[in-house]
């Protein structure tokens, strides 16, 4: 994980890094947040949340916000439209062109895009309508108010006093170096599994959440009673679905019951919540870089202070 800010300018070294955060016991209850924050956005609009569901869905978004904001790795000039996002899509192994059109397309009709007028007539440029740049802002606010939590900084408050231009500057970063990032794509194949699958990561967030402690040690920790029922009907997931999503993370070892036949007490692995773990830091570390490539050192005066191990 030590090379996942390689890609950006040098004085974001100074940020915490994946292995920092990794190592420090202190981020399991920010990871917890997290997973608690990504599932009150989905309560309160499923439709816009389901962004985030799904890795394939969110790199997209994040790629169709940097290339609105600006960013170019195709010498192009920026902007915007559905051909240059359906390249980029291909161009960085993140969607099929099929995929990223009918993506456009969904995004157009749920009104999260609209058109609007661009240099060349010729072409139909978009931007995020008003609800689509909330969303994406509040979730950025609640990754720096995580960061802030950990060192005393003030990244939450510089952003939302001035959102929109704190969203053009950093976003557009935080996605180059994502989509750039192997551990954050591909941070180990149960993540993997659940991630890639339609819900299966707001599945996989509700599964975290529930966890009481992590002993770094422990090769299963027990979460209670699972209803199936209830993350069914909480994330508009089929039966069908669920079942053989947690079916084969069973065969992989990486979670199950207490008990035969779906009986006594759910538990998750140490190796699955580990990914997950390094997943969250390898995210975290990423966009506090971006993050202090804008706004500067969140601890000016001490800045190894965020070197919290």
């Amino acid at each position: 994980m030590k090379d996942v800010c390689a890609k950006l300018p040098g004085p974001l070294q100074m940020a915490f890094t994946a292995d920092n955060l990794a190592a420090d016991d202190r981020f399991l209850a920010a990871i917890l947040h997290c997973a608690d924050q990504m599932l009150s956005i989905y309560r309160e609009s499923p439709r816009i949340a389901s962004i985030f569901a799904a890795q394939q869905r969110w790199l997209m978004a994040h790629a169709g916000f940097a290339l609105h904001y600006g960013y170019s790795d195709d010498g192009k000039s920026g902007g915007l439209y559905s051909g240059r996002f359906i390249d980029f899509a291909v161009r960085n192994d993140i969607a099929s062109r099929n995929t990223a059109a009918a993506f456009m397309q969904e995004m157009l009709a749920y009104r999260f895009l609209r058109p609007v007028p661009g240099p060349d007539k010729r072409t139909r440029y978009l931007e995020p309508t008003e609800i689509a740049e909330q969303h994406f802002t509040r979730w950025l606010v609640a990754h720096m108010m995580i960061l802030d939590s950990l060192d005393g900084g003030e990244r939450a408050d510089k952003i939302t006093a001035d959102p929109s231009a704190m969203m053009a500057a950093i976003q557009p970063l935080i996605a180059r170096a994502i989509i750039g990032s192997e551990a954050v794509r591909n941070p180990g194949a149960t993540f993997n599994l659940f991630n890639w699958a339609n819900s299966g990561g707001l599945v996989m967030d509700y599964l975290i959440s529930r966890l009481p402690e992590f002993p770094r040690t422990a090769d299963r920790v027990v979460l209670g009673p699972l209803s199936l029922r209830e993350i069914r009907e909480q994330f508009m997931i089929s039966n069908t679905h669920l079942k053989r999503l947690l079916t084969q993370a069973a065969t992989m070892e990486s979670v199950g019951w207490t008990e035969p036949a779906r009986k006594g007490d759910f538990w998750l692995s140490g190796h699955f919540i580990g990914e997950y773990w390094n997943y969250q830091a390898a995210k975290f570390a990423i966009i506090d870089a971006a993050a202090e490539a804008v706004l500067g050192p969140a601890v000016r005066n001490e800045p190894q202070a965020r070197l919290v191990i």
